[in-house]
């Protein structure tokens, strides 16, 4: 047995995402998202699933706060629907939606759960879609309009901030791969809309602090790892396209107000050129608090010309994969990890995903989701090899507290520590949900 013990002001929480758990898509003077549309569009989501019901946490949000108040946690990251604040993105404020806001923050408050508030995952208003979504720039003045009112509305109540949750997937999952809404195929506006959301992330913060916002502001790119199958240096480069593509695409210009200059060379041999105005760099290069990091997966990969975007190609390794058919890899979250220090320095990180899907169903009242367990072990362990090693972790939050809405795989896929019937709604907690409960009020765990 091998004892990993974390420090005592590490932070421990839960994450979910508006359109995944709120239901109610259709009350309290919610506008329309891409979201609803998207998913009402035939072929798009597995079952011609939607979010209209999803957990139905806009009625049962204080059921769900019970279960982080008896789970432990310190924080709740949470995701505020755009069109329930905006309907039509801009103009009349609604205020039903902010009372709603209101009375989840207050809820998690009184039970002594910090509230981590993300202003945009995923769920942009259709009205600004039907302009030309991300990659009109009037979309970026919107976005901080929206971002200001929120900052006044919740000063003093919360005290961290994200802007943005995966920008990669936001640009190039939505509109270029275009399996997210809006479903876009067109690797120009991918990136040009990569740009665009930059900006909007820089010139949310630089509301922020000029409001004087008591509080931390940062983003969460999501993160992957791909280890070269040898020390050939095409496999090499390969696979730090794939990296640079999620990690310095998104971060050198926030840190170091640039774009990495491999990448740059890369799309244009691909067409593709970036339209920067005057000012956008120093506007993205706006200082921030931390750091949030999501991650998953990895796998090796090897050099093979013409193979995807960036010519490379999965080695098979017979990894172990979750149900959603990803590989368990947590060399790569430690990977990523300590790369990020080497190329930025000490920046303050906030893992702000990390989980696994498991469809495991009750059985006598109990989901016995060993594979969840082992999975948050590896990827914990890792997580503690990257502290030792130096990286600036303040805590880790877990994807995430419900079964939900899992985006193109519908209700198909559960990555929830509680478990939801969808036809009940339901909640009952895993055994992975027990086994943090032990880990987090102990703040260490046993491996064997």
């Amino acid at each position: 047995m091998t004892i990993i013990q974390f420090p005592k002001d590490m932070k421990w929480g839960v994450a979910t995402a508006s359109y995944q758990i709120e239901g109610a898509t259709k009350e309290g003077g919610r506008g329309l998202s891409i979201w609803d549309t998207f998913s009402k569009t035939p072929g798009k989501v597995v079952n011609g699933d939607n979010g209209d019901v999803a957990c139905d946490s806009y009625h049962r949000y204080e059921e769900d706060v019970e279960l982080m108040k008896e789970l432990g946690v310190d924080t709740y990251r949470f995701s505020v629907a755009w069109p329930r604040i905006f309907p039509n993105g801009v103009g009349k404020v609604n205020q039903e939606g902010l009372d709603y806001y209101h009375r989840l923050v207050d809820a998690l408050i009184e039970n002594d759960i910090e509230p981590m508030c993300t202003l945009y995952h995923w769920d942009l208003p259709q009205a600004l879609q039907d302009k030309g979504g991300w990659a009109n720039r009037e979309t970026i003045d919107a976005f901080v309009s929206y971002s200001e009112l929120m900052y006044k509305e919740f000063s003093g109540k919360i005290k961290k901030w994200i802007t943005l949750n995966e920008p990669w997937c936001i640009s190039f999952l939505s509109n270029y791969v275009g399996i997210h809404a809006p479903g876009n195929q067109d690797l120009q506006l991918a990136t040009q809309i990569s740009h665009h959301l930059l900006v909007a992330h820089g010139k949310s913060v630089l509301k922020f602090r000029e409001l004087g916002i008591d509080g931390e502001i940062g983003f969460a790119p999501n993160t992957t790892w791909l280890e070269p199958y040898s020390t050939r240096q095409e496999d090499i480069d390969a696979c730090n396209r794939e990296i640079g593509w999620y990690i310095e695409w998104f971060m050198d210009p926030v840190y170091k107000g640039t774009y990495p200059e491999f990448m740059v060379e890369w799309f244009k041999k691909k067409g593709v050129e970036l339209e920067i105005q005057d000012g956008d760099m120093e506007t993205i290069q706006q200082p921030i608090d931390f750091l949030g990091i999501n991650y998953y997966t990895g796998h090796i990969a090897r050099y093979k010309e013409n193979e995807g975007l960036l010519d490379w190609e999965l080695v098979e390794m017979n990894y172990d994969r979750t149900d959603i058919g990803w590989p368990i890899y947590p060399d790569g979250f430690y990977n990523v990890l300590t790369r990020i220090k080497d190329n930025y320095g000490d920046v303050p990180i906030y893992i702000t995903e990390n989980g696994s899907c498991y469809n495991d169903e009750p059985e006598n009242g109990v989901v016995q989701d060993d594979g969840r367990i082992s999975y948050f072990e590896q990827h914990l362990t890792a997580l503690h090899r990257a502290m030792e090693s130096g990286v600036n972790i303040k805590g880790y939050i877990i994807w995430s507290l419900l079964d939900n809405f899992e985006w193109a795989e519908g209700y198909t896929m559960r990555f929830g520590i509680v478990h939801v019937n969808y036809r009940t709604l339901k909640r009952t907690p895993k055994e992975s949900y027990y086994w943090l409960k032990q880990t987090i009020s102990n703040n260490w765990f046993e491996t064997n």
